[in-house]
Protein backbone atom coordinates (compact mmCIF):
# COMPACT_ATOMS: atom_id res chain seq x y z
CA UNK A 1 0.00 0.00 0.00
CA UNK A 2 1.07 3.22 -0.50
CA UNK A 3 -0.52 6.62 1.50
CA UNK A 4 -1.48 10.22 0.46
CA UNK A 5 -3.12 12.80 1.78
CA UNK A 6 -5.65 14.84 -0.14
CA UNK A 7 -5.06 18.41 1.00
CA UNK A 8 -8.75 19.66 1.84
CA UNK A 9 -8.66 18.43 5.44
CA UNK A 10 -5.53 20.08 6.25
CA UNK A 11 -7.11 23.75 5.50
CA UNK A 12 -5.00 25.84 8.15
CA UNK A 13 -1.39 24.32 6.35
CA UNK A 14 0.36 25.78 3.68
CA UNK A 15 1.11 23.11 0.30
CA UNK A 16 5.06 23.55 1.95
CA UNK A 17 3.77 23.00 5.40
CA UNK A 18 1.19 19.98 4.78
CA UNK A 19 4.58 18.27 2.04
CA UNK A 20 6.88 18.72 5.10
CA UNK A 21 4.69 16.68 7.52
CA UNK A 22 3.69 14.04 5.47
CA UNK A 23 7.37 13.29 4.94
CA UNK A 24 7.52 13.23 9.01
CA UNK A 25 5.01 11.07 9.26
CA UNK A 26 5.65 8.61 6.35
CA UNK A 27 3.21 9.41 3.41
CA UNK A 28 4.15 9.08 -0.08
CA UNK A 29 2.13 11.07 -2.30
CA UNK A 30 -0.52 13.96 -2.41
CA UNK A 31 -3.68 14.48 -3.83
CA UNK A 32 -3.94 18.47 -4.53
CA UNK A 33 -7.19 20.09 -3.60
CA UNK A 34 -7.47 22.35 -6.63
CA UNK A 35 -10.00 24.58 -7.02
CA UNK A 36 -11.11 28.88 -7.60
CA UNK A 37 -8.71 31.23 -4.88
CA UNK A 38 -11.15 34.26 -4.42
CA UNK A 39 -8.76 37.33 -3.80
CA UNK A 40 -11.98 39.18 -1.70
CA UNK A 41 -10.42 40.81 0.90
CA UNK A 42 -13.52 39.79 3.21
CA UNK A 43 -13.23 36.37 1.92
CA UNK A 44 -9.45 36.24 3.31
CA UNK A 45 -9.88 37.21 6.53
CA UNK A 46 -11.94 34.06 7.16
CA UNK A 47 -10.87 31.55 9.62
CA UNK A 48 -9.65 28.32 7.30
CA UNK A 49 -12.02 25.57 6.61
CA UNK A 50 -12.58 22.91 4.38
CA UNK A 51 -14.57 24.22 1.91
CA UNK A 52 -13.88 27.77 1.81
CA UNK A 53 -10.57 30.09 3.07
CA UNK A 54 -8.60 26.58 2.62
CA UNK A 55 -4.36 27.79 2.48
CA UNK A 56 -3.41 24.15 1.14
CA UNK A 57 -5.17 24.43 -2.32
CA UNK A 58 -3.77 25.34 -5.77
CA UNK A 59 -5.69 27.52 -8.08
CA UNK A 60 -7.51 26.04 -11.16
CA UNK A 61 -6.77 29.12 -12.97
CA UNK A 62 -2.94 29.12 -13.03
CA UNK A 63 -2.36 25.38 -11.80
CA UNK A 64 -0.45 24.81 -15.50
CA UNK A 65 1.20 27.95 -14.86
CA UNK A 66 2.54 26.38 -11.40
CA UNK A 67 2.45 22.72 -12.04
CA UNK A 68 6.78 22.67 -12.68
CA UNK A 69 7.21 24.91 -9.13
CA UNK A 70 4.56 22.30 -7.35
CA UNK A 71 6.50 19.18 -8.43
CA UNK A 72 9.65 20.18 -7.52
CA UNK A 73 8.41 21.19 -4.40
CA UNK A 74 6.94 17.87 -4.23
CA UNK A 75 10.56 16.21 -5.16
CA UNK A 76 11.84 18.56 -2.15
CA UNK A 77 10.43 16.55 0.34
CA UNK A 78 10.31 12.77 -1.74
CA UNK A 79 6.20 13.02 -2.37
CA UNK A 80 4.85 12.20 -5.52
CA UNK A 81 1.71 14.15 -6.65
CA UNK A 82 -1.15 11.44 -6.54
CA UNK A 83 -4.01 12.90 -8.21
CA UNK A 84 -5.45 16.80 -8.74
CA UNK A 85 -8.66 16.74 -7.15
CA UNK A 86 -10.79 19.24 -8.85
CA UNK A 87 -14.54 19.80 -8.17
CA UNK A 88 -15.60 19.30 -11.72
CA UNK A 89 -17.70 17.54 -13.22
CA UNK A 90 -17.79 15.94 -16.53
CA UNK A 91 -19.96 18.22 -18.09
CA UNK A 92 -17.89 21.02 -17.34
CA UNK A 93 -16.23 23.35 -20.11
CA UNK A 94 -13.67 21.31 -21.60
CA UNK A 95 -10.81 23.78 -21.56
CA UNK A 96 -10.92 23.39 -17.71
CA UNK A 97 -10.66 19.68 -17.70
CA UNK A 98 -7.95 19.93 -20.00
CA UNK A 99 -5.95 22.57 -17.96
CA UNK A 100 -5.65 19.75 -15.32
CA UNK A 101 -4.14 17.12 -17.60
CA UNK A 102 -1.84 19.18 -18.84
CA UNK A 103 -1.14 20.59 -15.29
CA UNK A 104 -1.22 16.72 -14.53
CA UNK A 105 1.42 16.14 -16.80
CA UNK A 106 3.93 18.26 -16.21
CA UNK A 107 3.92 17.13 -12.41
CA UNK A 108 4.14 13.57 -13.78
CA UNK A 109 0.63 12.85 -12.22
CA UNK A 110 -1.14 10.45 -13.33
CA UNK A 111 -4.82 11.00 -12.60
CA UNK A 112 -7.60 13.74 -12.18
CA UNK A 113 -10.69 13.95 -10.58
CA UNK A 114 -13.59 14.93 -12.44
CA UNK A 115 -17.34 13.85 -10.83
CA UNK A 116 -20.68 12.67 -12.36
CA UNK A 117 -23.32 14.69 -12.34
CA UNK A 118 -25.09 15.66 -9.14
CA UNK A 119 -28.53 14.13 -7.80
CA UNK A 120 -30.53 17.20 -7.93
CA UNK A 121 -34.05 16.18 -7.55
CA UNK A 122 -35.02 18.27 -10.90
CA UNK A 123 -34.19 16.08 -13.45
CA UNK A 124 -34.70 12.35 -13.75
CA UNK A 125 -31.63 9.93 -13.01
CA UNK A 126 -32.33 8.58 -16.53
CA UNK A 127 -31.77 12.32 -18.09
CA UNK A 128 -28.46 12.29 -15.31
CA UNK A 129 -27.05 9.17 -16.74
CA UNK A 130 -27.23 10.34 -20.23
CA UNK A 131 -25.79 13.66 -19.28
CA UNK A 132 -22.74 11.44 -17.91
CA UNK A 133 -22.36 9.28 -20.89
CA UNK A 134 -21.76 12.42 -23.09
CA UNK A 135 -19.65 14.18 -20.53
CA UNK A 136 -17.46 11.64 -19.50
CA UNK A 137 -16.86 10.39 -23.62
CA UNK A 138 -15.69 14.13 -24.16
CA UNK A 139 -13.34 13.22 -20.71
CA UNK A 140 -12.25 10.28 -22.28
CA UNK A 141 -10.92 11.33 -25.57
CA UNK A 142 -9.35 14.39 -23.26
CA UNK A 143 -7.82 11.76 -21.31
CA UNK A 144 -6.32 9.35 -24.03
CA UNK A 145 -4.98 12.98 -25.72
CA UNK A 146 -2.58 13.46 -22.49
CA UNK A 147 -2.44 10.30 -21.24
CA UNK A 148 -4.02 11.03 -18.14
CA UNK A 149 -6.44 8.97 -16.24
CA UNK A 150 -9.79 11.01 -15.12
CA UNK A 151 -11.62 9.74 -12.17
CA UNK A 152 -15.07 9.82 -10.68
CA UNK A 153 -15.68 10.24 -6.58
CA UNK A 154 -18.53 7.50 -5.37
CA UNK A 155 -20.04 10.45 -3.78
CA UNK A 156 -23.42 11.24 -2.07
CA UNK A 157 -25.94 13.12 -3.66
CA UNK A 158 -24.75 12.40 -7.09
CA UNK A 159 -25.79 9.85 -9.56
CA UNK A 160 -22.44 7.09 -8.42
CA UNK A 161 -23.05 6.81 -4.61
CA UNK A 162 -22.00 3.51 -4.76
CA UNK A 163 -20.03 0.88 -6.69
CA UNK A 164 -23.02 -1.18 -8.58
CA UNK A 165 -24.13 3.18 -9.71
CA UNK A 166 -20.21 3.62 -10.29
CA UNK A 167 -19.85 0.68 -12.43
CA UNK A 168 -22.75 1.46 -14.62
CA UNK A 169 -20.78 4.57 -15.91
CA UNK A 170 -17.81 3.13 -15.76
CA UNK A 171 -17.97 0.36 -17.88
CA UNK A 172 -18.85 2.35 -20.88
CA UNK A 173 -15.56 3.82 -20.97
CA UNK A 174 -11.64 2.02 -21.34
CA UNK A 175 -10.38 1.70 -17.56
CA UNK A 176 -6.92 3.27 -18.82
CA UNK A 177 -8.76 6.31 -18.81
CA UNK A 178 -11.73 6.35 -16.67
CA UNK A 179 -11.72 4.97 -13.47
CA UNK A 180 -13.43 4.97 -9.94
CA UNK A 181 -12.59 6.36 -6.55
CA UNK A 182 -13.83 4.51 -3.60
CA UNK A 183 -14.79 6.08 -0.39
CA UNK A 184 -15.11 4.96 2.76
CA UNK A 185 -16.69 7.42 4.50
CA UNK A 186 -19.14 8.60 1.41
CA UNK A 187 -20.49 5.22 1.36
CA UNK A 188 -21.44 5.74 4.70
CA UNK A 189 -23.52 8.73 4.16
CA UNK A 190 -24.79 6.96 1.57
CA UNK A 191 -24.33 3.92 -1.20
CA UNK A 192 -22.84 1.36 1.10
CA UNK A 193 -22.39 -2.39 -0.32
CA UNK A 194 -20.29 -5.13 1.49
CA UNK A 195 -16.67 -3.94 0.53
CA UNK A 196 -15.72 -7.34 -1.30
CA UNK A 197 -18.77 -7.56 -3.24
CA UNK A 198 -18.09 -3.56 -4.40
CA UNK A 199 -14.64 -3.95 -5.53
CA UNK A 200 -15.57 -6.85 -7.50
CA UNK A 201 -18.53 -5.16 -9.14
CA UNK A 202 -15.69 -2.26 -9.57
CA UNK A 203 -13.07 -5.09 -11.15
CA UNK A 204 -10.67 -2.58 -13.18
CA UNK A 205 -12.20 0.97 -12.71
CA UNK A 206 -10.95 0.70 -9.13
CA UNK A 207 -8.72 3.13 -9.67
CA UNK A 208 -8.08 4.89 -6.55
CA UNK A 209 -9.05 4.70 -2.51
CA UNK A 210 -10.35 7.00 -0.19
CA UNK A 211 -10.36 6.80 3.82
CA UNK A 212 -12.10 8.66 6.20
CA UNK A 213 -14.75 7.74 8.63
CA UNK A 214 -18.31 9.02 9.22
CA UNK A 215 -21.33 7.87 11.86
CA UNK A 216 -25.37 8.02 11.69
CA UNK A 217 -26.04 10.72 15.21
CA UNK A 218 -29.21 12.04 16.45
CA UNK A 219 -30.04 15.86 15.96
CA UNK A 220 -32.40 17.97 15.61
CA UNK A 221 -33.58 19.12 11.89
CA UNK A 222 -36.48 21.55 11.68
CA UNK A 223 -37.64 21.08 15.26
CA UNK A 224 -37.75 17.30 15.33
CA UNK A 225 -35.09 14.86 16.17
CA UNK A 226 -33.78 12.96 13.30
CA UNK A 227 -30.64 10.50 12.43
CA UNK A 228 -28.22 12.32 10.31
CA UNK A 229 -24.72 11.21 8.86
CA UNK A 230 -21.99 13.18 10.20
CA UNK A 231 -18.29 12.74 9.98
CA UNK A 232 -16.37 11.12 12.38
CA UNK A 233 -12.79 10.31 13.61
CA UNK A 234 -10.60 7.20 11.79
CA UNK A 235 -11.83 5.09 15.53
CA UNK A 236 -15.09 6.06 15.84
CA UNK A 237 -17.74 6.14 12.97
CA UNK A 238 -19.12 2.95 11.43
CA UNK A 239 -16.31 1.97 8.53
CA UNK A 240 -14.88 -1.18 9.04
CA UNK A 241 -11.36 -0.66 8.13
CA UNK A 242 -10.42 -3.74 9.18
CA UNK A 243 -12.64 -5.79 6.73
CA UNK A 244 -12.33 -2.98 3.85
CA UNK A 245 -8.68 -3.64 3.93
CA UNK A 246 -9.25 -7.62 3.93
CA UNK A 247 -11.52 -7.31 0.77
CA UNK A 248 -8.86 -4.76 -0.48
CA UNK A 249 -5.86 -7.58 -0.09
CA UNK A 250 -8.73 -9.82 -1.67
CA UNK A 251 -9.23 -8.60 -4.58
CA UNK A 252 -5.38 -7.44 -5.26
CA UNK A 253 -5.70 -4.06 -5.20
CA UNK A 254 -1.91 -2.63 -4.04
CA UNK A 255 -2.30 1.19 -4.93
CA UNK A 256 -2.59 4.31 -3.39
CA UNK A 257 -4.88 4.86 -0.27
CA UNK A 258 -5.43 8.67 0.45
CA UNK A 259 -6.68 9.98 3.71
CA UNK A 260 -9.51 12.64 4.67
CA UNK A 261 -10.69 13.42 7.87
CA UNK A 262 -13.42 15.79 8.33
CA UNK A 263 -13.79 15.17 11.98
CA UNK A 264 -13.25 18.18 14.53
CA UNK A 265 -11.60 16.36 17.30
CA UNK A 266 -7.97 16.80 16.49
CA UNK A 267 -6.24 19.62 14.79
CA UNK A 268 -4.81 18.99 11.00
CA UNK A 269 -1.11 17.95 12.38
CA UNK A 270 -2.29 15.25 14.82
CA UNK A 271 -4.81 14.15 11.97
CA UNK A 272 -1.71 13.44 10.27
CA UNK A 273 0.13 12.16 12.38
CA UNK A 274 -2.39 9.36 14.18
CA UNK A 275 -4.71 8.46 11.28
CA UNK A 276 -1.89 7.26 9.10
CA UNK A 277 -0.67 5.62 12.37
CA UNK A 278 -3.75 3.60 12.82
CA UNK A 279 -4.40 2.82 9.59
CA UNK A 280 -1.11 1.27 9.04
CA UNK A 281 -2.00 -0.67 12.15
CA UNK A 282 -4.49 -2.27 10.69
CA UNK A 283 -2.52 -3.22 7.25
CA UNK A 284 0.21 -4.61 9.24
CA UNK A 285 -2.28 -7.07 11.08
CA UNK A 286 -3.88 -8.09 7.84
CA UNK A 287 -0.46 -8.60 6.24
Amino acid sequence: MKYSLFTVSVPDMTLEQALKKMKEYGYDGVDWRVTDIYDDPEFLKEKPSYWRNNYCTVDIKTVVEKAEELKALSDRYGICVNALATYLKCSDREEDIERCMIAAKKMECGRIRVNAPSYDQVRTYNQLYEEALTGFKRVETLAKKHGVKADFEMHMRTITPSASAACRIASNFDSRYIGVIYDTGNVIYEGYEEYKMAFEILGPYLDLVHIKNAHWIKKEVDGEEKFIPDWASFPDGFADFERCFKALKAVGYDGFITFEDFSDAKNSEEKLKTDISYIKTIVDRIK
